[in-house]
């Protein structure tokens, strides 16, 4: 499955008042690995970026003075995200200002709804946490996430972040390999393969009890509920 954790920064908060995007970030994972087929880039609004904004982001006027419009990425932007499943926290505030800038692009482009699954990984988190606090910083802070050079918000930094509580909150991995490399070599030079003797005592089987497995089906089943059915044990099990 491939899948596109984005995020965006803007000139302000309502594309109904005249606001642009100026950042966009994407992290790739391809069957939940990062692949560091990454998507970034600044963008030129047209318009001046209110204080308020810039004290969130820190993204000025003078930095994106001789940045790329909006139009000049919107095709590469698109072949990048088509037929992906896009994971945005507050999915309704990234894809509203997108569509925004996809209709000053081009009248009949195609909306984001259009091309991508979407998944908003805010509503997944109130599901799995009702009644607490599910900023992204928060939810750094339940799963146990680095997000110390977070001092201000960016829209690839604040992807590569979301990307792994996503993967903490359905149950993966929390530390990405990057698609097949990783560090598996480096490892293998830390820590030399071991050959065990051919006559070695054979290793016992400990199986589980019937209390284990199903304390293992009902995280099974939970996993699932709040990744909206995308469980892959689950899926690798049917299939069997």
């Amino acid at each position: 499955m491939r899948q596109i954790v984005l995020d965006t920064e803007t000139t302000g908060l309502e594309p109904a008042e005249g606001h642009r995007v100026i950042e966009i970030g994407c992290v790739e994972l391809l069957e939940r690995r990062l692949t560091r087929q990454d998507f970034h880039c600044y963008l030129q609004p047209d318009r001046d970026v209110e204080q308020g904004a810039v004290n969130v982001h820190g993204i000025t006027n003078d930095f994106l003075r001789d940045q790329p419009r909006f139009a000049d990425i919107a095709e590469e932007f698109l072949a990048y995200i088509r037929d992906a499943e896009l994971i945005i926290h507050n999915a309704p505030f990234d894809v509203g200002f997108l569509d925004h800038e996809l209709k000053l692009w081009r009248p009949d482009a195609p909306r984001i709804g259009d091309l991508c699954r979407i998944i908003d990984s805010l509503a997944m988190a109130r599901r799995s946490h009702p009644g607490q606090r599910n900023s992204l910083d928060a939810l750094c802070k339940r799963y146990e996430i680095d997000n110390s050079r977070r001092d201000l918000h960016g829209a690839m930094l604040d992807a590569e972040i979301l990307s792994q509580v996503y993967l903490a909150m359905t149950g993966g991995q929390v530390r990405l390999a990057f698609g097949g490399q990783g560090d598996q070599g480096q490892e293998s030079q830390r820590h030399p393969v071991r050959r065990l003797p051919a006559d070695r005592r054979p290793l016992p089987v400990v199986r589980a009890t019937e209390s284990e497995l199903q304390a293992h089906r009902q995280r099974l089943a939970a996993i699932d509920q709040a990744s909206e059915g995308r469980c892959v044990w689950l899926r690798s099990s049917h299939s069997g």
